[in-house]
Formats: C-alpha cells, sequence, structure tokens
C-alpha cells in the first residue's frame, strides 16, 4: 500500500474501541498504515484516564504504542496551565485521574474554590450540586475558566454517556461566565501537541475520528485530511444535517485503505 500521507492522529473512544472492545479492523488498519510508512498518535479528549491507561489497553489489542503516541486532554490541560498559569491554585471540576495527570505535570490543585485563581471544568460521572456550590464560590475571584473538552457525550458500550459539555453548560448557566477555551480538540493546542510528535507537514497529515465538532473541525482548521468513521457518535443522519464536511467517509476504521485508492 503507498500513500502520500506521513503521519496520522486517531481517535480512541469510537473509533479504535468501544467500551474495551477494539472494534472490527482498527487494529489492522494502524497495522497497514504502519507498515505504509504513516507516523501515528493517538488523541483522546477522554480525561478520565491516566495515559497509562490507553497504553495498556492498546497494547493488550496488539498494538505496539509507547506513553508518547497517546494524548488526552488531561495532559494537555496540565502541560498547558503548567506553562501559562505556573503557581496558580487551580479549582478542578473533574475526576481523580484528571487531578493526577495535573498534579504530575507540576499544577497545584486546590480543593479549595475560595483559593482558586484558575478553574478547569471536565468529564465527572459524580457531578452534584455540591460542585455548582463550589463553583460558584471560586467564580466570585474571576478566575481563568478553561475545559479538558466540549465534548456532549462519550461512546460506550451500549450506547452513550454525558461528557464534559454538561458540566460545563451547568457551570456556564450558573456564573453567567462563557470559556476562554477549550484545551482538548478541536483546539489548536490539541493538534499541535500531537504534530510536534508526528514531526510531519499538515498536507500530508490525516485525522481520524467520529465527531464532526472535534476530529474533522481540528483536521480542518489545521490544514491536515479529516477523516471521519460513523463507528462512533455520528452516524449518516447526523452527517447530512451537519455543515461539517470531512475530507472523507468510512463506515470504521478498518476501511482505511480507502483513502490511499
Amino acid at each position: 500500500m503507498k500513500t502520500r500521507y506521513e503521519g496520522a492522529i486517531i481517535d480512541l473512544d469510537g473509533t479504535m474501541y468501544r467500551g474495551d472492545s477494539a472494534l472490527e479492523g482498527a487494529v489492522a488498519a494502524v497495522e497497514r498504515l504502519r507498515a505504509a510508512g504513516v507516523s501515528t498518535v493517538f488523541l483522546t479528549n477522554n480525561p478520565i484516564k491516566r495515559r497509562t491507561v490507553y497504553v495498556e489497553r492498546l497494547r493488550s489489542f496488539g498494538i505496539d504504542v509507547v506513553r508518547e503516541d497517546v494524548i488526552n486532554s488531561a495532559a494537555i490541560a496540565g502541560d498547558f496551565l503548567a506553562e501559562t498559569h505556573p503557581d496558580e491554585p487551580t479549582f478542578v471540576v473533574g475526576e481523580d485521574p484528571l487531578v493526577a495527570e495535573l498534579e504530575a505535570a507540576g499544577v497545584p490543585v486546590t480543593a479549595d474554590p475560595a483559593e482558586a485563581t484558575v478553574v478547569l471544568a471536565s468529564m465527572d460521572r459524580a457531578f452534584s450540586y455540591d460542585d455548582l456550590r463550589d463553583a460558584l464560590v471560586a467564580f466570585e475571584n474571576d478566575p481563568a475558566f478553561y475545559a479538558t473538552n466540549p465534548d456532549r457525550t462519550c461512546p460506550v458500550e451500549g450506547g452513550e454517556i454525558p461528557d464534559a459539555a454538561a458540566m460545563i453548560g451547568a457551570i456556564e448557566g450558573l456564573t453567567g461566565r462563557e470559556l476562554d477555551r477549550v484545551l482538548g480538540k478541536p483546539s489548536r493546542i490539541a493538534v499541535a501537541v500531537a504534530a510536534d510528535r508526528l514531526g510531519v507537514d499538515p498536507e500530508r497529515c490525516l485525522v481520524v475520528g467520529d465527531r464532526l465538532e472535534t476530529d474533522v473541525v481540528m483536521g480542518q482548521r489545521a490544514g491536515m485530511t479529516p477523516v471521519l468513521v460513523l463507528s462512533g457518535v455520528t452516524d449518516h443522519e447526523d452527517l447530512e444535517r451537519s455543515s461539517i464536511e470531512p475530507g472523507y467517509v468510512l463506515e470504521s476504521l478498518g476501511e482505511i485503505e480507502t483513502v490511499f485508492e
């Protein structure tokens, strides 16, 4: 298989796997890409697991990866906050793995919202009224306000579950503040991290994922070739209703050779 592409940024949830199960043809597709000389990096907006967990899962499918080959929105947030808000207390609406990634990057995380000068909103499956009350306290300090990712839902086995957009919307509705920035896909920050890992020119890079408003939009903004797979949250009806146009549409990653024909 020959191709002009030299790199591929590949989503995980809904593209490589759903729940704990690899999607049919996904692993073989990665192998075919690599055999054709295409470098791969995996980029997910999911912030509720450490990067090491994603590495272990991909390895369990038989994919050869190291930690640097896997990037998630939690890791991106950690690096961004450590660089732009050093030593500033950050209040997190999110789960423990996100906090661990932030602390590993040197971000000072506080459990006291009154101390916070930065608020980071993310997916939190235990989100509660108390979290909203804490957020209200934090916003009395007029903090910087970021989110790991804008996804409305996350694909899991048997369907979908609410994602970070639900928490973001609740906080914005409560405080009247809009986000200063999203740090994960489709941000330029996220694509820059992935592109730096690959080291290829944008026009020779694919972005493969199951979500129009994150994966496809990110690829378009970066001058890369966006490939939408219909194995996750987006179906044919969603695609027809949307004004976002991918470069290619595949039923699954297993059809990746279609891009090279």
